[in-house]
């Protein structure tokens, strides 16, 4: 257990009374230690996911020891691919691993199992026809090799999210901590709140003009 209930008010910028209002309810993944409340990471992470939780650019704060996520720079080395064809979320994943950067010391079948694994756990749709495939828990150990790609869907697929809309895009995390793991998806959950990034993914804006996107929203994020 790595999180505690002054985590949880700092990670998501709510009240003590909210967190325990939370807790009562049983609306959020929990466990009691020794008269303590105590949280997992990993719950926590797929916890802010699956409920859509409304981040605050206080949340895009956090950061590990080796400084903060760049998500330009991710997004830059992980790259931006369209028309990946797939009539199902296990083939698509495989097409989406055969042509985004992966770590040389991890196979790609490594990697395909772990996306699998956490998507038959529970959706990774977010709804807005966008899904987030990632390992439940990071699966790289080096900082150069954590990446985020975005992947154009040949056809909308179905991966059961909320909305019941099929999903066109792909972000496909891969992070070296759970830590760092958290901040890019609170990124990523910060930018699809945005209408306006929201349309660059619907007409499949390519990789220069989502770059020129993130980086003012980078700019944004540090002042």
């Amino acid at each position: 257990m790595e999180l505690k209930i002054k985590d949880i008010v700092n990670l998501l910028q709510v009240s003590e009374k909210t967190v325990y209002r939370w807790i009562k309810d049983k609306k959020i993944p929990c466990y009691r230690i020794n008269h303590q409340y105590h949280f997992n990471r990993s719950e926590i992470n797929e916890w802010i996911l699956s409920n859509k939780i409304e981040l605050s650019p206080n949340l895009l704060n956090i950061s590990p020891s080796s400084g903060p996520v760049n998500f330009y720079e991710l997004l830059k080395s992980g790259g931006v691919y369209n028309n990946i064809p797939g009539k199902t979320v296990k083939e698509i994943l495989q097409n989406v691993i055969d042509i985004i950067p992966t770590p040389s010391n991890l196979s790609k079948e490594e990697i395909l199992s772990a996306l699998l694994s956490r998507q038959e756990m529970m959706t990774t749709a977010i709804g807005k026809g966008i899904a987030i495939p990632h390992p439940r828990n990071p699966i790289i150990s080096n900082t150069e090799d954590v990446i985020v790609s975005i992947c154009y869907l040949q056809n909308p697929t179905d991966f059961q999210a909320l909305d019941k809309l099929p999903v066109h895009t792909l972000f496909i995390v891969l992070a070296n901590n759970p830590r760092r793991h958290l901040e890019v998806l609170s990124k990523i959950s910060f930018l699809c709140q945005s209408e306006q990034f929201i349309e660059l993914l619907g007409r499949k804006a390519q990789k220069d003009e989502i770059l020129n996107f993130v980086k003012s929203k980078e700019l944004e994020w540090r002042n």
